[in-house]
Formats: structure tokens, sequence, C-alpha cells
């Protein structure tokens, strides 16, 4: 450890505390966790479950183990080091976190509990504390706690910091699941909203209480293991109305709400898997749609290249005989060939898209236009950006969502050609990607691929 110097403690945990230290060859600030058991063979410190989870786990948002370090009978795990964790950017936040910046946060915490699990371990411990964050990225930490997906139960009933414990975890449930991380997750997407925790407890019985007062007491229909679980305690729930998450949370989209629900559902056998949240439509409400490009020379009505170009190709890609599926390209040439004038032509601003309100247009596309059919085309201003570029494969991930879901889309959509919708708004220059699940036997794919629309 002499190519280290200590600069402070910054976290004291259940296996070990933390310090913020200093690599004196390379100057580089890292964080080192000094184990409290004590090692007396090497053997003893590589079977470590933090140690070998760690050293098989390489995600971008997983902390990142450098070096481990056996000192006399003491070890030290070298990370990579983080600014903060992020309780402490919860609690100095000076304002409420914007939806986008939600959004951008548990996408990242999401993708690396999906390879965690994906890869056979669960937290078992996520809570703020454990989340750090650096130049907005969010990786998941401390994995003191963290057991085998597959390994024998009983686990113990004492995982998780109780404002984030699962109620099957409450009720000292021996054999829980990454269901249980998943119930964390909801509530810390909660808590980005309210600022706030969503079941604060201050004994298991008063966590219970809490859980209660906002979700609604469950029943054998909700719950029925959950019955089982407490009659087992002698233990009887309190009886309370699911609350409104409207009042709870008013800056949060239904999207957000639908979202926080399933996953803080009391059957962890009905809670989103971290793969499933990822396709919910929280996480695909807002897209950044650039603005049309203009024609660099007018159009001229007696041009014959004044028209754009429509070209729609179909194509059936099913292999099986029980699937059908369809795709579908629709693409519009440039009514200009010379298309470097309008590389060059100066941003001037740029439009964000919010395409939310699912509950109200389930029967129909709707496409929101960025201009108005009063304005002239082509005085709008225009953006380029480069992840829009022409004959782009760029696209976003397909959602499956439950027929039963508030937010189910229809699958019986209007003709995109003859859809009244598009009328002057053509504007559209991002690739979208959409995929409906119609039923057990039939698929059916639309892939939308915009590309430049000229007027």
């Amino acid at each position: 450890m002499e190519r280290y110097r200590l600069i402070k403690e910054i976290g004291d945990g259940t296996c070990g505390s933390v310090y913020k230290a200093v690599n004196l060859e390379n100057s580089e600030i890292v964080a080192i966790k000094r184990m409290k058991r004590k090692f007396h063979y090497w053997e003893e410190c590589m079977n470590l479950r933090e140690v070998k989870l760690l050293q098989k786990l390489n995600h971008p948002n997983i902390i990142k183990l450098k070096e481990i370090v056996k000192e006399n009978s003491e070890l030290f795990l070298i990370f990579e080091h983080m600014d903060y964790n992020l309780y402490q950017v919860i609690r100095d936040c000076q304002r409420p976190f914007s939806e986008s910046e939600i959004r951008s946060l548990m996408s990242q915490v999401l993708q690396g509990l999906s390879y965690m699990h994906r890869n056979g371990y669960f937290h078992r411990d996520l809570k703020p504390e454990n989340l750090l964050v650096k130049n907005e990225i969010i990786k998941i930490a401390d994995f003191g706690l963290a057991r085998e997906v597959m390994s024998w139960a009983p686990y113990t009933d004492y995982v998780s910091t109780r404002w984030y414990r699962a109620p099957e975890v409450l009720l000292q449930s021996s054999a829980y699941s990454p269901a249980i991380d998943m119930w964390a997750v909801g509530a810390i997407l909660a808590e980005l909203f309210t600022l706030y925790p969503l079941f604060p407890g201050e004994s298991v019985t008063d966590q219970i209480y809490k859980i209660c007062t906002v979700l609604g007491s469950p029943d054998s229909s909700i719950w029925p293991e959950g019955m089982g679980l407490s009659r087992a305690l002698n233990f009887n729930f309190f009886q309370a109305e699911q609350a409104n998450f409207s009042d709870i949370m008013p800056n949060a989209s239904p999207e957000a709400i639908d979202l926080i629900q399933r996953l803080c559902s009391w059957d962890p056998y009905r809670r989103l898997t971290a793969e499933q949240a990822l396709q919910h439509p929280f996480f695909h409400l807002a897209s950044q749609i650039p603005w049309p490009f203009q024609d660099p020379l007018p159009v001229m009505a007696n041009k014959t290249e004044s028209t754009p170009k429509l070209e729609l190709n179909l194509w059936d890609f099913g292999n099986e005989s029980d699937e059908c599926c369809l795709g579908l390209t629709l693409a519009v040439k440039p009514s200009v060939p010379n298309q470097d004038a309008c590389m060059n032509s100066k941003p001037s601003g740029e439009e964000f898209l919010f395409c939310s309100g699912y509950q109200a247009h389930s029967g129909q596309l709707v496409f929101w236009p960025l201009v108005s059919p009063d304005n002239n085309l082509n005085e709008v201003p225009m953006h380029l950006n480069s992840s829009y570029m022409r004959n782009s494969q760029t696209s976003l991930p397909p959602v499956s969502i439950q027929e039963s879901s508030p937010f189910a889309i229809s699958p019986l959509q209007p003709n995109l050609v003859d859809c009244h919708l598009f009328g002057q708004m053509m504007s559209l220059s991002s690739p979208i990607q959409q995929s409906f699940s119609f039923s057990k036997y039939t698929r059916m794919i639309l892939n939308f691929n915009l590309d430049f629309f000229f007027f």
C-alpha cells in the first residue's frame, strides 16, 4: 500500500470503510475499500464473493475494480473514484430533477442491473448511497451483499437498507429473487421525483405500514404468497386504500407513475425485470427531433426536381409457419441533388418532441408536428445532428407493452401513406422504430426510416 496515499474517509459500509486516495506513481485518484474482516490467506481474498463478482462483471454502469492488495492480514480493494453518491446528489439538489435527467440516471442503473442479473447475480443492497455519480455517469457499487441468482436458499432476511427493502424480505421470506432489486429501483425512481424517500419506515412494522398507505393493503388476489408469509408470522396487514400517486409525485408523468407502480408491486412475480423496465414507455417518451432541413434553393413549381420522391418498400421476413412479419421502409429523397449547401447551413435552434398521452391516442397513430401549417417551411431554422444523418440505421429499441397496460398501443394503425395526420408537417427527420405485439401467433413489425423531407 506504499504506492497509495490516503486523503480522507468518504464512506463506511457493512463490510468495510472507503477512502479517497491518490496513486503516487501516476497521480490517479482512486477509492480504496479497506475490508473490516481479517484475511490470512490469499485464497480467502480471491474467494470473497464481492471480488469474484467484480472480476466477472465488466459494464460501464458497474464500478470497476482496479486492483486487489493484501497487506499482512488486511485486504484492500482499489476502485475507480467517483465524485458523489446519489444520496449526496439528492440531498444537495437545489431544484427538482427534470424528467429527462431522471430518465438518464435510471436507464443507466437499469442497464447495469440488467447486465448483472443476466450474468447470474443480484445486488440485494440497492440504495442511493450505493449508486455513484461522476460527470452524469452513474454506476452501481458496493457488492458486499450480492448473491448468485442460482445460489441455494435460505437467504438472510436482512439485506438492503429498510427504506428500500422489498416486502417479501420484510416478511422474512427465505427464498427471494432479483425482484428485490427491482423494488429498490422503483423506490429510488420515486425519490428522484420527490427528493424524499417513498417508504421512510422507522421500524419493520412501520415500514410495512408505510407501504400499505401508498400501495394499498394486499390480499390473496394481489399477493397470495404474501398472505402465507404474514400468517406464518401472525401478522395482519394494515387496512388502507391505495394513494393517488399523482398527489405524491405531482411532477411525474403518467408513464413515470406507471413504471413505479410496476416496479413496486407487492407480488415479486409481477414486478418488471430490468430488461422489461428498459422497454417501458417512460424511457421512450422524449426523442430529440432536429429541425427539418430546408432546401437551399427555392422550390419552383415548374421544376421537375422540386417534387420530393417517395420510395416505399415492403418485404416479408418471417421464417416460421406461424409467424408473419411485415417490414416497411418509407423514405423521401431530397428535391435538390446538392446536399452540401444543407450541411453548411448554420444551426439556429432545435426542438424537442415529447410524445405523451398514450391513453388519449390508443386507437390511432399520432404525429406531433414541429411546425404549424401556417409557417413557411423555407424560413424554419435548421439544425443538423450527427445522429440523424441521411440513411442512418439508428433506431430506438422496441417497446413491448402488455395488453392490460394503460399505455398499450392499438395494433390497428391507419395506413401511413394515407394518414391525414401527416398533413404539411412532414418535417420528421429522425429514424423511428416501433414494435407491436399483436398475438401469440402473429407479429408485425413496422420499421420506419424517414430520412429527409424537403418542401
